[in-house]
């Protein structure tokens, strides 16, 4: 009887050790697994950091992240406006690949498809803590919400700050209402047929929490504060989990807002001093990171959606050397000033001249949190851990890269090595004789060939000088459009 007792109790012994041997491995590992940091600034222009030669502009923190980490200087967004960068950033795929997804706007009825693989739910499957703080613009009903789309937790607004409000926002019971107006306000101004709920609220948009809007309008000049301390809350909260962070920021698109503390301090006037407050934040975000003895064992990225809207002169961004800005494939619309920082993983004051982009965050990422990303789907992003690594002889993983127009249907232009074609389009402008018979008149633009290794912006067209290139381009642009087409998935529908 005793001996039956005596091999049990060792049967339990064994049992309590095995399993407290495995919770502290599973613990070890847990620990061990990276976090990850993604600062996606809004309408930013190339030249618009210290370190990418701003003039005017003082960035120390993000300079400060370059000269401990890595500078990007041909690191491209996927897109030259807000929603589809925003998708492509995410889902690691050419826009049109995830649902041609426009600019949406409060009236919109679709969004990025909660089916789609993105960072986010990618690691919270691996047990990541997972938050989106800034601005999301994938769309702003709840099936399309960030808590719909992998991120435990959701603060900031819907999408851009020149829009207004929707209909379908879930206003909190403790909604701080501003400004005058009232949940009753907002309600007779969709009822109403002539006003249809937007005109009245132009740049008054809805500050969420999760599913459901807690100030309106939001006090925009107080938004990049307050995006940093939800920041740093979430990262001091999840200090002992693997977590990922995602902060798009709502600045410097227009209308431009900065606090009280940076308001008229910068050379660069208003732009200025939302750029040079949104450094204040990464500086806040590392900061937190090494009081919390979590610097080692975390990448932070620093870039932007698109270049900057030039057509607001002092209040838009700047992309010098490049060429144009916003809504266009020219370099000045997609190139973005990129900085990676890990401390020793990726080397310090290092740069980086090979193509990558947005689309390769996704694979990456999965990558370093332990495996390959898990889908039948087609990734278009590929890994860039050799580049930012500084592994010796890296060269960019992609043969070509695309350049998809605002519209996110079409292909405006392609790179391969130091080439860059824009491809032939046609150029509709409506008839200004009222008694033409058609309305509009279209005309073919020719192509356009530029050497990118000596003419970074875009000034002198060799296309007749290189018929072969051209031609090779064509084809291989016009190859890989017709693929991506083919096995283009839906956006997410109402």
């Amino acid at each position: 009887m005793v001996s039956s007792t005596r091999q049990v109790l060792i049967k339990a012994l064994v049992v309590i050790v095995s399993l407290v041997s495995f919770i502290g491995i599973a613990s070890a590992d847990k620990a061990s697994r990276p976090n990850f940091i993604v600062i996606f600034a809004d309408d930013q222009g190339y030249q618009d950091l210290g370190c990418f030669g701003s003039p005017l502009i003082k960035t120390p923190n993000i300079d400060k992240m370059a000269a401990e980490g890595m500078r990007f200087t041909d690191f491209y967004s996927a897109n030259s406006v807000c929603t589809p960068s925003r998708a492509a950033l995410l889902t690691g795929c050419y826009p049109p690949r995830v649902g041609q997804l426009r600019v949406l706007f409060p009236s919109s009825t679709v969004g990025l498809n909660p089916k789609e693989i993105n960072i986010a739910n990618m690691l919270k499957s691996r047990g990541y803590a997972t938050a989106c703080v800034g601005k999301w613009h994938l769309g702003h009903q709840k099936k399309f919400l960030p808590t719909s789309q992998g991120f435990d937790e959701y603060y900031g607004i819907p999408y851009s700050n020149d829009m207004s409000t929707a209909k379908q926002i879930v206003y909190s019971d403790k909604c701080n209402w501003r400004e005058g107006i009232t949940r009753q306000k907002v309600e007779k101004a969709f009822a109403d047929p002539k006003l249809k709920g937007y005109r009245g609220f132009k740049y008054k948009v809805p500050l969420m929490r999760n599913t459901e809007c807690v100030e309106f309008p939001a006090d925009q000049s107080t938004l990049t504060k307050r995006y940093t301390e939800e920041a740093v809350k979430f990262i001091t909260k999840n200090k002992n989990n693997p977590f990922f962070l995602y902060l798009p920021h709502t600045m410097p698109h227009i209308p431009l807002f900065a606090s009280e503390k940076f308001k008229g301090t910068s050379k660069r006037g208003l732009y200025g001093d939302v750029i040079e407050e949104i450094d204040w934040c990464v500086g806040q975000v590392l900061k937190t990171l090494k009081k919390l003895g979590l610097d080692d064992n975390t990448l932070v990225v620093y870039t932007s959606d698109n270049g900057p809207w030039l057509i607001f002169g002092k209040d838009g961004g700047c992309a010098l050397p490049l060429r144009d800005g916003k809504f266009s494939v020219y370099e000045g619309g997609m190139r973005e000033p990129c900085v990676m920082r890990w401390p020793g993983k990726i080397p310090a004051g290092t740069l980086c001249s090979e193509v990558c982009g947005t689309i390769d965050m996704l694979p990456t990422i999965a990558r370093l949190s332990g495996g390959a990303v898990k889908t039948k789907e087609i990734i278009d992003g590929k890994d860039i851990w050799p580049l930012m690594s500084g592994k010796k002889g890296a060269v960019s993983p992609h043969e070509a890269y695309y350049y998809y127009k605002s519209n996110a249907t079409q292909l405006g232009a392609i790179r391969k090595g130091k080439w860059k074609l824009h491809l032939s389009k046609t150029i509709r402008k409506r008839n200004k004789n009222k008694k033409a018979k058609k309305k509009w008149t279209e005309s073919k633009t020719g192509v356009e060939l530029y050497d990118l290794s000596t003419d970074i912006a875009e000034s002198k067209n060799v296309a007749e000088d290189n018929p072969k290139v051209v031609k090779e381009l064509t084809k291989i642009a016009k190859a890989f459009d017709a693929q991506l087409k083919k096995n283009a998935r839906q956006p997410g529908k109402i």
